[in-house]
């Protein structure tokens, strides 16, 4: 009778934790402007606005080591032709967290998150959908861009 306790005392311990574990394994979705209160989307904001501004050394300290350490092993051309392209490319801060209010989701899943923004534009030649993604690691309230 005892060890018809402890294992029942056993399995119920077993599935308590199995279930807890698969709780903090879900990955979790925010949405519209609740993202530019989340670490990630405070980091992606304020990423394309000093993209935007120019400001490549200050926006590339917004990554992960790695990224970093990428960025500055590129040649000094090829970081300039990049630089311009991807300022020609961004947005104004306010305009950007506009985007991410009406179409924007992160999805956080562990350590990791990728917020995607979606729109779809509609003329007379038909329509066509511009995604953005950026990825992010995220360690305890630091989220820093991954790729």
């Amino acid at each position: 009778m005892n060890l018809r306790r402890i294992s029942t005392v056993f399995l119920s311990a077993l599935l308590l934790l199995t279930l807890l574990g698969r709780a903090e394994a879900a990955p979790t979705e925010v949405k519209g402007a609740a993202i530019l209160d989340h670490p990630c989307g405070k980091v992606a904001v304020k990423h394309m606005g000093l993209v935007h501004a120019g400001k490549m050394e200050e926006a590339t300290k917004l990554g992960t080591k790695e990224m970093q350490d990428e960025w500055k092993k590129l040649p000094a051309d090829e970081r300039e032709m990049m630089s311009g392209m991807m300022k020609e490319m961004s947005k104004a801060e306010g305009q950007f967290s506009d985007e991410i209010k009406a179409h924007g989701l992160l999805v956080v899943d562990g350590d990791k998150g990728t917020l995607t923004i979606s729109q779809e534009h509609k003329d007379e030649n038909g329509s066509s959908t511009q995604t953005t993604t950026q990825r992010y690691k995220i360690d305890g309230a630091t989220c820093l861009i991954s790729r």
